[in-house]
């Protein structure tokens, strides 16, 4: 009888995982393994463009690619764990309840807003952090055109001034513009809580994007934090009004709820701390990836973020030692010592740096080319080609 992998997620890290597992089996000649992706639907949702325009266009479809590999696609949405029993439960479309084992779990279940209780927020505040949120915002930005001409209605007000709310905040003049006009005053204003813009930056990209930020019109109020919001727009705690019929909220994520299933240390972001192989520490059988794992990515002290960069290289390392612990081969302790950040800044262009320190390497017209060809190309799935999709799932290939 084989011995299960079951992947739980189909996103960057879970799409990666089960490529990188059945690399490794074909490469070691085995045919007993047998591995399984649980996720609502075989498709990957490029979640790091969910701030541009046609975001229901940002899905590629997975099922020929898992067809052409042998790898098994459950068609629900995982439930609980049982990491005794090695079972989860999961749900079909139709709320109908099955269990499936596993030899091994990886957990690529990803993560999602954090929304705090703040007066208002479920009620009145959008977000682009799944696709269907991410559509919901488009189509309320759609029907704006057909509302009478007002400040209210021109301005957007954006929480949180992290990459997501900046990539956003500087697309934004510009979607404004094609529905109600070139000449149409607009107003785009980034709150954060934070004394600066980008205090979590280098000074060169923060510089960058302060210039890109006044170019393009966006304004900023900093030491600033959300009291309420209501249909009409948002209170700050300093007693601020703004009116707008558009609040969206960028501040935060944490990872996904199952995390919380798992009897082991996590991060405050809720994602469990694993060891160099990505194996939660009390439960080896487990491995997190993603944005479910706090995984060190050198030895000087770095963390992976929970970015779509460092999700894919967890990916490739889970999969790979998950599949490895079953067939007797070595484990790829995880590193991923490169970072890059590539940061959209709308019709200004973009940003790109390079190391932790964030070094400033190319801006504009320039940086906006290596961000259209990371977002269009490097981050999407593999041609259905054996060949092709093994020699990309290699953890020790180069990524960037």
């Amino acid at each position: 009888m084989k011995k299960q992998i079951l992947i739980v997620g189909s996103g960057f890290s879970g799409m990666w995982a089960a490529v990188s597992a059945a690399r490794l089996s074909a490469l070691e000649g085995n045919n007993g393994l047998k591995i399984a992706v649980l996720a609502p639907a075989p498709e990957l949702r490029v979640r790091p463009r969910f701030y541009e325009e046609k975001v229901s266009t940002l899905v590629a479809p997975l099922g020929g690619l898992f067809d052409e590999l042998g790898i098994e696609f459950i068609a629900g949405s995982a439930e609980s764990i049982d990491v005794n029993a090695k079972t989860v439960t999961w749900l079909d479309a139709s709320g109908g309840k099955s269990v499936v084992s596993y030899e091994r779990l990886v957990l690529a279940t990803g993560s999602q807003a954090r929304r705090p209780p703040i007066a208002g927020l479920a009620e009145h505040a959008f977000d682009i952090d799944q696709l269907e949120s991410a559509q919901a915002f488009e189509a309320h930005l759609d029907s704006l055109a057909a509302h009478p001409v007002s400040a209210q209605r021109n301005t957007v007000v954006v929480c949180g001034g992290g990459f997501t709310g900046i990539e956003l905040a500087t697309e934004l003049p510009a979607r404004l513009r094609a529905r109600f006009g070139a000449d149409t005053q607009t107003k785009v204003i980034v709150v954060e809580r934070g004394a600066v813009i980008g205090g979590r930056y280098s000074e060169a990209l923060r510089k960058t994007i302060e210039d890109a930020s006044r170019e393009l019109g966006v304004e900023w109020r900093l030491n600033s934090e959300i009291e309420a919001i209501d249909e009409g727009g948002v209170t700050l705690k300093n007693g601020e009004r703004i009116a707008s019929s558009t609040v969206v909220w960028t501040a935060g994520v944490e990872a996904n709820a199952l995390s919380q299933q798992i009897s082991d240390d996590r991060d405050s972001q809720g994602r469990l701390i694993v060891n160099e192989n990505l194996q939660v520490v009390q439960h080896p059988d487990v491995y997190a990836t993603g944005d479910m794992a706090h995984a060190k990515t050198d030895d000087v002290g770095n963390t992976a973020l929970m970015t779509c960069q460092h999700a894919i290289q967890l990916g490739k390392f889970a999969g790979h030692n998950a599949a490895a612990s079953l067939l007797g081969a070595e484990p790829y302790p995880y590193r991923q010592v490169n970072y890059v950040t590539c940061l959209d800044l709308g019709a200004w262009g973009a940003v790109y740096t390079e190391g932790w320190d964030q070094q400033v390497k190319s801006v504009r017209d320039e940086a906006k080319k290596i961000k259209i060809a990371i977002t269009n190309e490097l981050i999407y799935p593999p041609a259905a080609d054996r060949a092709v999709a093994f020699a990309a799932a290699d953890p020790l290939a180069k990524f960037v």
